[in-house]
């Protein structure tokens, strides 16, 4: 079942960052500098943005009694940040990690995007499959400056999600964390290389808004489950970079921004680190990435509360598939699913999102309830590209 109100994948015009707090000089004010910044579109890949100056000159106006925000894009490099602050602090350790994509066709180039450094022995940087999905050739520059010819390995259009291999030393890998144990409130850092700006990676803070999201492409092909929602704002570019916890472990890679029909909503959205590490971790071995199947049809259940209101609980089998996982392990049509590997179940949405963390031949636990019992089934998923 799918969301009433669709939510396209595209880039926003940069949102920028809160700066430290300096003095406020008293009115009026000097010359002020507005920069408006053309971004692409993120899900079919990135443009390279267009930047306008303009001077705007010495106000004759009052000064403006209330302000609702201000925001700012700081860019931090690990020989200007200071260690007195949260964010400061994940900056110095996560930057020589996040690195730039750069795609060339021919001595053209053509887009950039982020990467993430996720093994520094063999070279392995993490990015978003739109980010090099052209045919062109890939560079990675390091934070430092430094540049080198990266080779693809493979990627995986479904999570997209790549994988580029680089033969440099004094690489720096991310840690990886895990979103298992946060929660919606906590705090979250998005690292990357917007708009392919000089001077070094851009950060820019935020909390956990939400987990499980299911973000809606122009096609059934495109949409995005699982993700990760955070109003770290994140833009253009910024696609493959990461994001990280309050300690500066990866708990996501940047994928996808939310944008309304007034333009960016301020909602950012990250593949979870649990689906990459077993997405990449294929494409090195394989060059590709399956997906793991279950093999029914099916819709989420809806039960009636006290208050007349109706609430999700679970996923209502309605077929199964012949020669399917499910449909050999002892599930039945009208159980309801409610468990997937001990993992609450309670949408139609939620349950793909759980499967996205196993791939064909892994085995799972499935709780279903039937007749207001429950039981569990332990199952062998098929290969999802395979089974139609």
């Amino acid at each position: 079942m799918r969301e009433d109100e669709r939510l396209p994948i595209a880039w926003p015009e940069p949102i920028e960052a809160p700066a430290p707090p300096e003095p406020i000089p008293p009115p009026p004010r000097g010359p002020g500098w507005v920069v408006p910044l053309m971004a692409g579109l993120l899900g079919a890949g990135i443009a390279i943005g267009t930047v306008l100056v303009t001077d705007i000159g010495r106000s004759s106006e009052p000064p403006v009694e209330r302000v609702t925000e201000i925001v700012r894009t700081e860019i931090v490099t690990p020989d200007n940040i200071s260690t007195n602050s949260l964010a400061a602090a994940v900056a110095r350790r996560v930057i020589p990690s996040v690195v730039t994509v750069e795609v060339f066709v021919g001595p053209t180039l053509v887009g950039s995007g982020s990467g993430v450094v996720v093994d520094a022995d063999k070279g392995y940087v993490v990015t978003n499959e739109h980010v090099v999905e052209t045919n062109g050739s890939v560079g990675i520059v390091l934070s430092d400056g430094r540049r080198y010819e990266g080779t693809v390995l493979g990627f995986d259009a479904l999570t997209d999600l790549a994988v580029v291999s680089i033969e440099a030393e004094g690489l720096v890998a991310v840690e990886r964390g895990s979103t298992d144990n946060l929660e919606v409130g906590d705090t979250a850092i998005a690292i990357g290389n917007p708009l392919g700006l000089r001077g070094g990676p851009t950060v820019t803070v935020g909390v956990l808004s939400a987990f499980d999201r299911l973000v809606e492409g122009d096609t059934r092909e495109e949409d995005l489950y699982g993700m990760v929602q955070t109003d770290a704002p994140f833009t253009s570019g910024s696609s493959g970079g990461a994001l990280v916890d309050n300690e500066g472990r990866l708990i996501g890679i940047t994928t996808a921004v939310g944008v309304g029909d007034l333009g960016p909503e301020g909602l950012g959205f990250a593949t979870p680190v649990e689906v990459m590490n077993r997405v990449t971790a294929e494409i090195i071995e394989n060059g590709s990435s399956g997906h793991g199947f279950l093999g029914i049809l099916g819709s989420t259940q809806l039960v009636a509360q006290p208050d007349g209101g109706q609430a999700p609980v679970g996923v209502l089998v309605s077929e199964l598939l012949e020669g399917s996982s499910a449909g050999g392990s002892g599930i039945e049509s009208g159980d309801v699913i409610i468990t997937v590997d001990g993992r609450l179940v309670t949408t139609m949405e939620g349950l793909v999102s759980k499967l996205r963390r196993f791939g064909p031949g892994d085995f799972v636990n499935v709780e279903v309830e039937r007749d207001g019992v429950a039981m569990t089934v332990r199952l062998e998923l098929g290969d999802r590209d395979t089974s139609g």
